[in-house]
């Protein structure tokens, strides 16, 4: 029978793991207090969390709540960002400190339920951010309606134009 702590631990993973979006699965060993809490830092600013997980706990967590899928990676020293409502931010958030402190190993990933390979996580973070995806979306949806209205108001301003042109070319004439 396992204790109440771990019961508890369980509990609170699959509780998290129930309410996240995604998930980046890392190998943190050799990394200093400092820096895992620097990267702590950095992904709370997105909303997000980073998460030393006991491995065997870790999959009876994600058994309970159906995830099976990455137990596999599981395995050593892991720790898991766990996202929210963004998964490119702490994607790039993970991959830019990995690239910076080569200790950081990104294992994998999970997003809506799918598995992703550490390559793809590095596609995930080559995207822009949500911000900036909404920006361009909102740009392209007002782009037919300010063309209509310069199209528009091309006309009033050609027909201004040409009746200015006769106007010089009356008082030309007189």
């Amino acid at each position: 029978m396992p204790n109440l702590k771990n019961q508890q631990e369980v509990k609170n993973l699959a509780e998290k793991f129930k309410a996240m979006k995604g998930m980046i699965m890392t190998q943190y060993q050799g990394l200093s207090v400092a820096q895992i809490s620097d990267l702590r830092n950095q992904l709370r600013k997105c909303g997000c969390e980073y998460v030393v997980v006991k491995n065997t706990l870790g999959k009876i967590a994600l058994k309970e709540i159906g995830l099976e899928s990455v137990n596999e990676y599981f395995e050593g020293p892991t720790a898991v960002v766990v996202e929210s409502d963004d998964p490119v931010s702490p994607a790039k958030i993970v991959s830019e400190f990995a690239k910076k402190c080569d200790k950081l190993v990104i294992k994998a990933g999970l997003l809506d339920g799918k598995v992703l390979a550490k390559n793809e996580i590095s596609s995930l973070a080559a995207l822009p951010t949500k911000e900036v995806l909404i920006g361009k979306m909102l740009g392209s949806m007002n782009a037919p309606i300010s063309n209509f209205v310069g199209v528009l108001s091309a006309v009033t301003r050609n027909f201004v134009c040409v009746l200015n042109a006769i106007k010089e070319q009356k008082e030309k004439a007189a």
